[in-house]
């Protein structure tokens, strides 16, 4: 069994056209100066297409992974070193995420501020098989100590993104007072696009009967998508949030004993992931292999070249797969 991309579009015109008409468009501002443009680095390319929402063309905006690029396993280039040498800030998603960062920012003799979008985000306890909420709100220090204790992928809920936003526009608008009304107006716009997301998701994860909304994922990527709007992560071919970890024999056993027993409709993985260890697992238990994003958008071309669209493209999926 081959790994398929479900072509979650087809048939979707009226949801798209609804989407089309509820979305503000972007429509960024001019900058209020001339003078040179702030070097903004960000990580990954879903952290940059928030930042370049807030920031627009008033910054000079690099991002360090290409597209596909698997934020857990990425090794810094030279070219990387050079950039952020140069920046002026760095986003970053934060939490562990970012293995490569500190030996890159240890690397370099800039000065540039690297900031953590996700700072101020009540984040999830990471603990194997035994997940649970927390109310921490890990500041850099605690990020730090606990790279393997809380759940990086904050991005699956569009409501968590509006705290990147949010913070993105601080720092900007702290680093470039001149254009500070610009971040600000372009983060109020994007901020009403993410609440039409999270209500057209909520409006289509509605479709899916509650018993269906059983995840089993290619390692853990889905826990606040899942506590946002009522699923469950049953399990994952690798049970770690990092792509880097390996599963035993005794886990892919216990996997295949759960997908059989409650009936698991598909089986979603990204290309960040082997294929292989998922078709095999599907072919053993008469289940399908989905292809979602996790860590990366597309390119410019693809079903996911903004954040939105890597939203609207992996909730289409998921439910047409278990709807």
């Amino acid at each position: 069994m081959s790994m398929r991309r479900i072509p979650v579009f087809g048939g979707l015109i009226a949801m798209a056209l609804m989407i089309t008409a509820c979305t503000v468009p972007a429509d960024f501002s001019e900058p209020a100066t001339s003078e040179p443009k702030l070097k903004v680095i960000a990580t990954t390319t879903i952290v940059g297409d928030v930042v370049r929402q807030v920031g627009g063309d008033a910054i000079d905006l690099s991002v360090i992974l290409p597209v596909g690029g698997d934020p857990h396993s990425y090794q810094a280039t030279p070219g990387d070193l050079a950039r952020v040498a140069e920046a002026d800030v760095v986003f970053v998603n934060g939490v562990g995420l970012e293995l490569f960062l500190d030996s890159l920012i240890e690397n370099t003799a800039g000065q540039a501020r690297v900031v953590s979008v996700s700072e101020g985000i009540p984040l999830r306890v990471f603990a194997g098989d035994h997940d649970r909420d927390d109310d921490n709100h890990g500041d850099e220090d605690d990020e730090d100590d606990h790279d393997h204790e809380y759940d990086p992928h904050v991005w699956f809920d569009p409501t968590l993104v509006k705290v990147w936003v949010e913070n993105i526009s601080t720092v900007l608008s702290e680093l470039d007072g001149a254009n500070a009304s610009l971040y600000q107006e372009n983060a109020r716009k994007y901020t009403i696009e993410l609440e039409i997301l999270d209500q057209w998701i909520t409006a289509e994860v509605a479709k899916i009967p509650a018993a269906n909304r059983l995840l089993v994922m290619d390692h853990r990527v889905t826990g606040y998508f899942s506590n946002r709007y009522g699923f469950k992560e049953v399990g994952a071919l690798i049970p770690a949030f990092s792509t880097l970890a390996e599963p035993s024999g005794r886990e892919l056993a216990e996997l295949v004993d759960v997908i059989a027993d409650l009936n698991i409709k598909a089986i979603f993985v990204s290309e960040a992931v082997s294929p292989s260890l998922a078709e095999r697992i599907a072919e053993d238990t008469g289940t399908q292999v989905v292809f979602i994003y996790h860590g990366s958008l597309s390119e410019a071309d693809g079903a996911a070249a903004t954040y939105l669209d890597f939203m609207r493209y992996n909730v289409a999926a998921i439910t047409n797969a278990l709807k």
